[in-house]
C-alpha cells in the first residue's frame, strides 16, 4: 500500500513538472507577443494574377505545406479573397497558422464590390485564423489619391458588417506620412485600427531624393527608424511592419539612384538573409510585429519590376520550391 502511494505522488510531482515546464516553454516561445509573418502569394511559375488560369486549391497546400516544413513561419499576409484565393484561408486554418488578409481594391468599382462582400465573408467564416484586415495594399502608391473613396468604402463596409478583427489599409511609409518630411498624418488615421507600412530600401535606393543611399547592412536600422517615425505620427496606433525585404538576385546585381546616379543596394542571398534576419531581431526586441516579402519568389514580377522582381522569394517560384536557410 504504501509503495502504490508513493507511486501515486511521483507521478503527480511528475505531472506537476511537465506542467509547469510546458507553460514555461509556451511563455518563452511568445514573449512579447511580436508576430513573425511572410508575405503569401500562390502565383507562381507561370501564373500571372492579370490573367490566365488561378492557384488551385492543390497548389496553395503544396505551398503552405513547404513554407512550414522549411521556415520558421507560421503567420502569413495574403494578397485578395476571390478567384480561388479565398481558400487559403481553410488552407491556413487547418494548419494552424494566423493570417493578415488583404482585400484588393483597385480602378474596377465593380470588382472591388465583390471583393470586399468576398472579405467580409471571409472574415466572419475565420475570426479566429484571420487576425488583421487591410482594405487595399499600396492603393494610393498605384493611383495617388483618386481611390481614397474606395478605401473608405471598404471599411466602412467592413465595419457595418461588424467584422471581428482590427482594419486598416496597407502602404509605404511615404503616403502614411503624407509624402512629407517630417512625417504628418493622412485622413486615414482616424479612419483605421492599425497602421500597415512597407519599407523597402532597395526601392529608395533607386528612387528617393530623401533617403538615396541604404545598403543591406544598414537596413534594419532603416526599417526601425520608420516605423518609429509613423508611431511618432499617429500615437496610440499600432504600427506593423507589413513588407520588408531584400531580393537575392540576380547575384551581385544592383540599381542606380535616378536622383543622384549612387549605386547602394547589391543583390544576392547574403544581403538577403542579413536584412530579414536583422530586421526580424530587432522587430522582436521591441515586440513589434513583421511580414518579410514574400514567401515565393513570382515569376510575373519583371514585368512590373524589372530584373529584380523574381528575386524576393524566401523560397523559390518553381518546383521543388526550396527556400533559403535562415
Amino acid at each position: 500500500m504504501k509503495q502504490l502511494l508513493s507511486c501515486i505522488i511521483i507521478f503527480i510531482m511528475l505531472a506537476v513538472c511537465q506542467n509547469v515546464s510546458a507553460r514555461e516553454k509556451t511563455a518563452k516561445t511568445t514573449k512579447g507577443g511580436a508576430l513573425q509573418c511572410a508575405a503569401f502569394s500562390p502565383y507562381v511559375g507561370k501564373l500571372n494574377p492579370d490573367y490566365g488560369a488561378h492557384p488551385s486549391k492543390e497548389l496553395i497546400d503544396q505551398l503552405l505545406d513547404k513554407l512550414i516544413k522549411e521556415t520558421p513561419f507560421r503567420c502569413i499576409m495574403t494578397y485578395g479573397v476571390m478567384n480561388g484565393l479565398e481558400y487559403t484561408f481553410a488552407a491556413a486554418e487547418a494548419r494552424k497558422l494566423k493570417v493578415i488578409a488583404i482585400i484588393w481594391l483597385d480602378d474596377d468599382i465593380a470588382v472591388n464590390s465583390r471583393s470586399i462582400a468576398s472579405g467580409i465573408e471571409v472574415a466572419k467564416a475565420f475570426p479566429k485564423t484571420i487576425i488583421k484586415l487591410s482594405c487595399g495594399s499600396e492603393v494610393r502608391t498605384r493611383h495617388g489619391y483618386a481611390l481614397d473613396g474606395e478605401i473608405t468604402r471598404c471599411i466602412d463596409s467592413l465595419r457595418k458588417a461588424g467584422v471581428s478583427q482590427p482594419i486598416t489599409t496597407i502602404d509605404i511609409w511615404w503616403e502614411w506620412c503624407n509624402r512629407t518630411t517630417p512625417c504628418h498624418q493622412t485622413n486615414f488615421g482616424a479612419q483605421v485600427d492599425w497602421i500597415g507600412i512597407n519599407v523597402f530600401p532597395w526601392w529608395e535606393n533607386k528612387y528617393s531624393g530623401v533617403f538615396p543611399c541604404i545598403p543591406a547592412k544598414k537596413a534594419a536600422d532603416f526599417h526601425i527608424a520608420r516605423i518609429e517615425d509613423i508611431r511618432r505620427t499617429y500615437p496610440g496606433k499600432a504600427v506593423t511592419l507589413t513588407e520588408f525585404g531584400w531580393p537575392n538576385g540576380p547575384e551581385g546585381g544592383t540599381e542606380i539612384n535616378k536622383l543622384t546616379q549612387q549605386q547602394c543596394g547589391v543583390a544576392g542571398i547574403k544581403n538577403q538573409a542579413l536584412v530579414v534576419k536583422s530586421t526580424f531581431k530587432k522587430l522582436a526586441e521591441k515586440g513589434w510585429d513583421g511580414v518579410v516579402f514574400e514567401a515565393f519568389s513570382e515569376n510575373w514580377k519583371p514585368s512590373a519590376e524589372g530584373d529584380f522582381g523574381s528575386f524576393w522569394g524566401i523560397c523559390k517560384g518553381e518546383p521543388p520550391y526550396t527556400c533559403i536557410s535562415f
